[in-house]
């Protein structure tokens, strides 16, 4: 069979050489000369191998500087930006810009330098440079992707790895006022994460990157290494990047093109999404069987009595009332709590706590945010406190279980802390049979497990993210899903728009979840802001998500709750046990 021809400035797959060389002639004129020497190559190859936690790089000066002031006028003046916010990020970004070749004339005409710079960043030249100083191996040309970020005041991308597809190489161009010097203070840093094991990443970084004008970030994707985050932007400044990856090659590329290398790569890291956290996962997800002879004491007076309607003496009313408010013991109000978590599967009830405990608990709270420094590493924090992470997960403070803080031998509470005191007490309040009992009386739920957690979450560095329920069915009769209650214990104000996050959110389980925006997203459930004294009672299933949103920097103090989690029984299966029992 006679070979086809092709045309001499093709190459067998239709890609135009004439481009190519065009594009390595753009990428040598317009890229620091100091890339193409042998000696910078090599001292970068050998930083990059050597650097700390995992292999990154940067390069400051990266290209012609005109040429990047007119492509952030071109960002400026002709890109539209949509704000968007998940539980990982908040960022204001444009389009996907992988496409500006295909874009009409008239509209390219208004980016000739972003155009520009997407050829060279992409050119032959660039990639090889790219490659041999990483020692990732070939990267597509075909495979463009880029966007354009703007991280304003609060703006925050957290933990993650960048293990998504066929990515080898991760880059950033920063664009800041190039007329101003970007402070280490503003935020909006680049920083990274050692691991406590693979695929686990340390609370606190070891590397931060300040951005500069004309400065080129990047690290070679290493799956269960490459942690990184983008600090929050701290004061009224923006900053503008340019983010983008080097992908695998395609089938459509001219050279480097291995078949079965994306898939292969793909397969790889997918075991990523199954590693084993709970060795590595504080607080433990216990909820310990509960053996309660007063819950079973109270359903069998309860139907034994048909004059009675209420699991709730005289004395557990009384003992209730030392917390909660009289309002949420009137048997009115009981009832109709009944019929609203019947008809809703969820009550928010303000002004749970009573007035004395509620204003010193304010108080207390108060004067700790005000007075006693806040700890703002991991070293810095000391028992009874605790750091929750791994920080892919979640990241706040929580108050261990005195008892077993004595028991191993860990630091007492001392006798000052009056505040860590009484919000141990209030835990065990909510452990109490009685407080079931209540429980109990408005959801005509059993509670089989528990785990009832103080937590704090600091401005600028805590957060829970989204996540599907795991239910560890310990008895046969437990329902698909858990009951959840939080006290928002939060005493200061500004909370209510959601701008400095801290709310905290129930939303349907979509595969889209990190694509939508969290305002005005048709699969939110709740959205619940930090408030002082505020109990939200939700009966949650599979299929929803919760989070608390990262609490930003500039908020007047920390959220401060108690979260509670039930494995339940429905009352009418403990109901028609009674009565098997009985008959035996």
């Amino acid at each position: 069979m006679s070979k086809r021809s092709i045309p001499i400035n093709q190459t067998e797959d239709g890609s135009n050489l004439k481009q190519q060389v065009s594009e390595d002639e753009k990428a040598t004129l317009l890229f620091n000369p100091k890339l193409w020497t042998q000696d910078f190559k090599n001292q970068m190859k050998d930083t990059i191998l050597n650097n700390k936690p995992f292999q990154w790089g940067c390069i400051d000066d990266l290209v012609d500087d005109q040429l990047l002031r007119d492509v952030r006028n071109e960002i400026e003046t002709q890109i539209q930006f949509t704000e968007k916010e998940t539980d990982i990020y908040k960022v204001n970004q444009s389009g996907d810009l992988a496409n500006l070749s295909k874009l009409d004339s008239e509209t390219l005409q208004k980016l000739p330098n972003l155009f520009k710079l997407q050829q060279i960043l992409y050119s032959k030249k660039f990639r090889d440079f790219m490659s041999y100083i990483t020692q990732s191996g070939p990267l597509s040309h075909s495979k463009v992707d880029l966007s354009v970020n703007i991280y304003k005041k609060g703006c925050h991308l957290l933990v993650h790895d960048d293990v998504i597809g066929s990515r080898r190489i991760s880059f950033i161009i920063y664009l800041p006022d190039p007329s101003r010097k970007w402070k280490d203070h503003y935020g909006g840093g680049l920083r990274l994460f050692p691991t406590v094991d693979y695929n686990i990443p340390h609370s606190d970084h070891i590397a931060k990157l300040v951005p500069q004008f004309n400065q080129f970030a990047f690290f070679k994707i290493q799956p269960g290494y490459s942690w990184h985050d983008v600090e929050e932007v701290k004061v009224d400044k923006y900053r503008l990047s340019i983010q983008g990856w080097y992908h695998i090659p395609q089938e459509n590329d001219s050279d480097g093109f291995i078949p079965g290398e994306e898939a292969n790569w793909i397969k790889q890291n997918e075991s990523l999404a199954y590693t084993d956290l709970t060795p590595f996962t504080f607080p433990k997800p216990e909820c310990p069987l509960i053996d309660s002879n007063v819950l079973a004491d109270a359903i069998g007076t309860y139907n034994n009595n048909n004059n009675t309607k209420t699991f709730l003496t005289s004395n557990d009313i009384e003992f209730l009332s030392n917390y909660l408010s009289p309002h949420y013991l009137n048997p009115d109000t009981i009832e109709n709590l009944k019929d609203n978590f019947f008809n809703s599967s969820f009550i928010s009830l303000d002004n749970f706590l009573n007035k004395e405990k509620s204003d010193l608990l304010q108080k207390m709270i108060k004067f700790n945010e005000l007075n006693k420094q806040t700890p703002i590493s991991m070293e810095q924090v000391s028992p009874p406190w605790e750091l929750a992470r791994p920080p892919h997960k979640w990241q706040f403070l929580y108050l261990e279980d005195m008892d077993k803080d004595q028991t191993n031998g860990a630091t007492a509470i001392t006798e000052d802390d009056e505040m860590t005191t009484e919000l141990d007490k209030l835990r065990h309040f909510f452990k109490s049979d009685t407080f079931k009992k209540y429980i109990l009386e408005i959801t005509n739920l059993v509670v089989v497990t528990e785990q009832v957690l103080v937590r704090r979450f600091r401005p600028g560095f805590d957060y829970t993210l989204a996540e599907t329920l795991d239910i560890n069915k310990i008895v046969d009769d437990l329902l698909d899903c858990v009951l959840e209650g939080t006290l928002s214990l939060t005493p200061f104000d500004g909370w209510d728009d959601g701008n400095n996050g801290g709310y905290q959110l129930y939303m349907l389980n979509e595969a889209d979840l990190r694509e939508d925006q969290v305002s005005g997203n048709d699969a939110i459930l709740i959205n619940k802001p930090a408030s002082w004294n505020s109990f939200l009672l939700v009966m949650r299933d599979v299929d929803v998500l919760e989070f608390i949103k990262f609490v930003g920097f500039n908020s007047k103090g920390s959220r401060w709750d108690i979260k509670m989690s039930w494995n339940v029984k429905d009352l009418e299966g403990e109901e028609d046990e009674e009565e098997t029992n009985e008959q035996k």
